[in-house]
């Protein structure tokens, strides 16, 4: 299983807004793609930034290019993010992914 993960700054008074926004476009398509197999989000608001990490969980790289195409390095990004984002990285992150749990 490979884990997928993308990193985005907002400014803090917009977080709550962003997280909305993130639940409404970016989880429900990683979660539509077949070969997913969940996404996460995870927020810290530090100073006046609010960084956001989606880690999202795939069967393989072919089921990642469903979702993000033949370049699937690059970061996926929507028709309103800037209006929330203050920077876009241009590459996510990609890890094999090993389960440990209790």
């Amino acid at each position: 299983m490979l884990a997928r993960i993308w990193h985005g700054v907002t400014a803090a008074e917009k977080a709550d807004e962003y997280l909305d926004y993130l639940n409404q476009t970016g989880v429900p398509d990683y979660l539509a793609t077949p070969g997913n197999r969940g996404a996460f989000t995870l927020r810290r608001v530090e100073g006046g930034r609010a960084h956001f990490l989606t880690i999202s969980l795939w069967d393989s790289l072919e089921s990642i290019k469903g979702f993000a195409g033949e370049d699937y390095e690059r970061a996926r990004y929507y028709p309103e993010d800037p209006n929330f984002l203050l920077e876009f990285e241009q590459k996510v992150q990609h890890y094999e992914y090993y389960a440990n749990t209790k």
